[in-house]
């Protein structure tokens, strides 16, 4: 189709956002709804995937409303990744999608290491054996749910399940897939063992395709729906965190995104297949290198936490005059917040200890500290908590990272900027948007629909760098309370958690009946 837009579909934890983007890399038109986190039960976190495509039309609808529609010349998804959801036949859900923070497969992850071993997990796809892969999220699903064995079914990712809905294709990409931890990523195709493992025959699980390739065109339904073109072409495209990294314009060593979005994701780019336990291993948004990605469950997760289940249940305001309230508190503050230390696991830890039973922890807590004190702690330790994957991927793959560029929704703050580029001691820059995972969606479908002729052009025309943040003086203060405070934290730590996941486990077991302290 001729035009001279692109739209990239960033379907994420928390809204879907369809931005349209021209050759220059410039958002021209924005289309956004919320999505909503169900949480039943401890470690449980689900979405209805129906969910995704009535925030998909509804994003895609007000895009449209704002230009004229024969501009779009492609459309592109970018999207949660390990989130996973078991369909019929016909792409209807069969229960609750399980989003990348579900932690309920702990059993799993320790049944899958005894059968296949943690070494041939990591070696075949790329990832540490943790409750984050859909592989885990599967077995813990299937066993619970042993109808879903029955009658027809597929297993989609959240980019498949929207490109069958836009085009009524069951296909994928394999950039988009592969945090699902069931592919061979050195074969770059589904892992039959790792499928048998689960019961799932490879005909269950969507086609493969190439990143950047088109897998059909919008249907006449969906566009009626969505008010996109009927038959504009649909382009594969990758995970959130490798578009990020896309989008913010790393194709060379040396460098490394670091989106502060749901989840803390950094990564740097590598041309051979590796695997470590300090990262975890998955193809860059091309699918032709690969990123050694880290992944900090806790990220703006953890603000979250602090505003909306603690403040603002008796503060009306809205969410954000809440945070700017905290963030004004908190830059006044000395660095270390006064004593104040944050270990940032709310939902467990990936690299480098891949423990999924750990947990957060405040220390220092004083009567004299408020909420600004742990507002900032939150962001201090985050940021200690990336010094250690920087330093776990610089050891791990023997070169230095010189340079992070920032973006996500936390990229806004000036003050974490700030803490970030001290606490890692590294130049940062702010990515030229902050939507800079939508971008990198854009740029792979700017390159498939010609508005560019290679990838290389296309990032160099559509990506750029915004502010400087430069280590400053408190580098020496935070290097002190990273190597005496922080680093060895959660070592030290592990057991009481270990043994505060099994108590909380055991109280939920109902007791025998005994009797009461009143009976005789």
């Amino acid at each position: 189709m001729s035009g001279d837009l692109v739209v990239g579909v960033d379907s994420s934890t928390t809204a879907v956002k369809a931005i349209a983007w021209n050759a220059a890399g410039e958002a021209v038109a924005e289309g956004r709804a919320s999505l909503t986190l169900d949480n039943p039960s401890p470690g449980a976190w689900e979405q209805d995937a129906e969910a995704w495509w009535s925030a998909f039309v509804v994003a895609c609808a007000s895009l449209t409303e704002q230009l004229d529609p024969s501009r779009l010349c492609a459309l592109g998804i970018t999207h949660q990744r390990e989130t996973v959801v078991v369909t019929d036949g016909a792409g209807r859900p069969r229960a609750p999608a399980l989003t990348w923070m579900d932690a309920r497969a702990t059993a799993q992850v320790d049944a899958a290491r005894a059968a296949l071993g943690a070494e041939q997990l990591l070696a075949i796809s790329g990832k540490p054996a943790c409750t984050t892969p859909s592989f885990y999220k599967l077995a813990w699903l299937f066993e619970t749910r042993p109808e879903l064995a029955r009658g027809e079914r597929r297993v989609l990712d959240v980019h498949g399940f929207l490109c069958w809905r836009l085009t009524g294709r069951c296909a994928t990409s394999l950039a988009a897939a592969d945090p699902l931890g069931l592919v061979d990523m050195q074969a770059r195709a589904w892992s039959a063992s790792l499928a048998a493992h689960l019961g799932l025959a490879l005909g269950e699980l969507a086609e493969l395709v190439e990143p950047g390739t088109v897998i059909g065109g919008v249907s006449e339904a969906a566009a009626r729906a969505t008010g996109l073109p009927a038959g504009l072409p649909v382009v594969a495209g990758a995970g959130d965190g490798q578009c990020a990294g896309l989008g913010a314009g790393i194709r060379a060593p040396g460098r490394a995104y670091l989106n502060l979005g749901t989840a803390i994701v950094s990564g740097v780019l590598g041309e051979s297949y590796r695997t470590s336990t300090a990262f975890r291993t998955l193809y860059d948004a091309t699918g032709a290198h690969y990123f050694f990605e880290t992944d900090l469950q806790g990220g703006t997760f953890t603000i979250t936490w602090l505003v909306d289940r603690w403040l603002r249940r008796r503060d009306p305001r809205p969410f954000d005059e809440v945070l700017a309230e905290l963030s004004e508190e908190a830059a006044a503050l000395p660095p270390g917040a006064d004593g104040l230390l944050l270990l940032p696991y709310l939902n467990g830890v990936m690299n480098p200890y891949w423990d999924d039973r750990a947990t957060g922890a405040v220390i220092g807590l004083r009567g004299d500290h408020g909420p600004a004190h742990l507002f900032r702690a939150i962001l201090e330790g985050i940021a200690l908590e990336q010094r250690k994957h920087h330093r776990g991927v610089e050891e791990a793959l023997g070169a230095p990272i010189e340079e992070v560029v920032v973006m996500g929704g936390g990229s806004r703050s000036d003050l974490w900027c700030q803490i970030l580029a001290d606490v890692l001691n590294r130049p940062l820059r702010r990515a030229k948007t902050t939507e800079a995972t939508a971008l990198g969606a854009g740029i792979l479908t700017a390159v498939a629909a010609g508005l560019h002729p290679d990838l290389s052009t296309a990032v160099a025309a559509m990506t750029g760098l915004g502010e400087a943040f430069a280590p400053g003086p408190r580098v020496g203060f935070y290097d002190r309370l990273y190597n005496q405070a922080f680093a060895e934290l959660y070592e030290r730590l592990a057991p009481s958690m270990a043994a505060l996941w099994e108590l909380r486990r055991e109280a939920k077991v109902p007791s025998p009946a005994g009797p009461g302290i009143l009976d005789p």
